[in-house]
């Protein structure tokens, strides 16, 4: 027997789609805009373009954005830059020059990969960033790429542990920091997602989450091990009708959408009457209120509802409610994957008896190598050797996890804790409020005090602090309710759906 390469025998999901290729090349790997790819067209075009990367210097190590819309193309070139085991960088295509520069910077990029759409952008971020000395923009240029004559690359060893992504922090907190995940980290969510979602070979899976966020890239993971068939929805402002159509269409089975677009989803009066082939339906990357929980459970009876739970730096699934206790356990994230450990500390890293309040810190394949370029954040991160989420929960007898509030986003006020999501769950119930935020402003007298920044449905009468009084006083102890209370049209949210609370902090805080 011959022995193969040792970077035959790698465990990535290069060597997975090269395995694919090889076994079932005709086969659909993945659908864009009616284009279909097959699984030896998306490795023979992943290795071209590796070539062409490696005659243009990029090499073992080096950093490549990938600054794109959703396109298949993302995956060829994540594919490409990991084959060369160079590390790919997606980045939020919604951040404007000086964003970009930053992360350019932050990671040392020397080459970008980017839409015809997106170039004007790259280029002046190219202007006021030196190094960034490759430049690939998907059409005519891509292509040229693709069908270039030269010598293959030399196929390098890409061990497991190598960074494969580095993927930034939407930043809700400050500057964004690069967690580093690699091949195994990916290797531990596929098959946490095969587990918890269910998939199989025969699975259609709807992509219509960005790729530049982990939820995208995350939950395509484990359709490359698998071979699953992967439909890419196209990004732009979401519309439920549009969405339900290519469910149908496309025969989706599996589908995850955040909270807020479920919302709009649920609400569309057209889908009693569709031919839909969903099994499982998935939110998660934001909260979900008990509202629209219980209106996916009506509207979609049938199928699996399952809420993931996680963050970039955990690649990122760390809980997971199956849908047989979405209504028994409202409010929960469910319970801790089995691949990973997981403990509820005070701030001394002290464990906290069941049903009290503590932060929850993670130990697991999954975990990030850490932060690119950043060693004291990193190294905050990872104090008493557990990563630290950053979350405050609290866990019931069952061992069900419920998220109480990100630790930063706690208020205190008169030595009292007033836990933002607490009061906004309770804001989420009124008939009249669509989305609500909360926040903490500083007070001589109780050193913070919160304020409700909310959204109230289109051609309801204005509400006022006064109105809310008495459906507060039901449900909230007085020194939780809002002192003040600011309308807007709609709250400023990231890519991923969460609320953008830097920038409410900033306007109103």
């Amino acid at each position: 027997m011959i022995a193969q390469p040792l970077r035959s025998r790698r465990n990535h999901w290069m060597n997975q789609v090269a395995n694919h290729a090889a076994m079932r090349p005709d086969a659909v790997a993945f659908r864009c805009r009616g284009n279909d790819t097959t699984w030896q067209q998306l490795h023979d075009r992943s290795e071209r373009l590796a070539g062409a990367l490696f005659r243009r210097g990029i090499s073992f190590g080096d950093r490549v954005l990938i600054v794109m819309l959703n396109h298949t193309e993302y995956i060829e070139a994540t594919l490409a830059i990991n084959a060369l085991g160079a590390i790919a960088v997606p980045v939020n295509f919604r951040l404007t020059d000086p964003e970009i520069s930053y992360i350019v910077s932050d990671s040392g990029a020397k080459a970008v990969i980017t839409d015809q759409l997106l170039a004007p952008l790259i280029e002046a971020v190219r202007k006021n960033t030196p190094g960034l000395d490759v430049a690939v923009v998907l059409g005519d240029d891509y292509e040229s790429l693709i069908a270039e004559p030269g010598d293959p690359h030399p196929g390098a060893d890409v061990p497991e542990d190598t960074p494969a992504l580095i993927m930034y922090t939407s930043g809700t907190t400050g500057s964004p920091k690069g967690a580093i995940l690699s091949h195994s980290n990916l290797l531990a969510q596929s098959l946490t997602c095969i587990q918890a979602l269910q998939i199989s070979p025969d699975s259609v899976y709807f992509c219509a989450a960005p790729m530049f966020h982990i939820a995208g890239l995350g939950s395509i993971a484990p359709n490359l091990m698998l071979g699953t068939k992967t439909v890419i929805h196209p990004l732009g402002a979401f519309n439920a009708t549009d969405t339900l159509d290519a469910w149908e269409r496309e025969r989706a089975t599996s589908v995850f959408l955040v909270p807020a677009q479920w919302q709009v989803i649920c609400a569309d009066p057209t889908v009693p009457q569709r031919d839909l082939a969903l099994e499982v339906i998935s939110w998660g990357a934001a909260p979900a209120s008990d509202t629209v929980l219980r209106a996916m459970a009506e509207t979609f009876p049938d199928a699996l509802n399952v809420a993931v739970f996680g963050q970039t730096e955990m690649s990122p699934i760390t809980c997971v409610l199956q849908g047989t206790d979405a209504i028994r356990k409202l409010g929960s994230v469910g319970k801790v994957i089995p691949t990973i450990s997981a403990r509820v500390v005070d701030e001394n890293m002290n464990d906290v008896a069941p049903g009290e309040i503590g932060e929850i810190v993670y130990r697991g394949p999954t975990m990030m190598q850490g932060y690119w370029n950043k060693p004291d954040a990193t190294a905050e991160a990872f104090a008493g050797d557990w990563f630290h989420s950053g979350d405050l929960v609290r866990v019931d007898d069952e061992g069900f996890v419920y998220v109480v509030d990100r630790k930063k986003d706690m208020i205190i006020s008169g030595g009292e804790n007033i836990y933002c999501a607490e009061v906004e769950n309770v804001l989420f119930e009124h008939p009249l409020i669509q989305e609500a935020a909360v926040i903490g402003r500083a007070h001589d007298k109780w050193g913070e005090v919160p304020v409700a920044i909310v959204a109230v449905a289109a051609g309801e009468t204005p509400l006022t602090l006064e109105d809310l009084e008495p459906f507060l006083n039901e449900r909230l102890a007085r020194y939780k309710h809002p002192k003040e209370l600011v309308l807007v049209d709609a709250l400023p949210r990231n890519a991923s759906g969460k609320v953008v609370k830097p920038q409410l902090r900033k306007q109103y805080g």
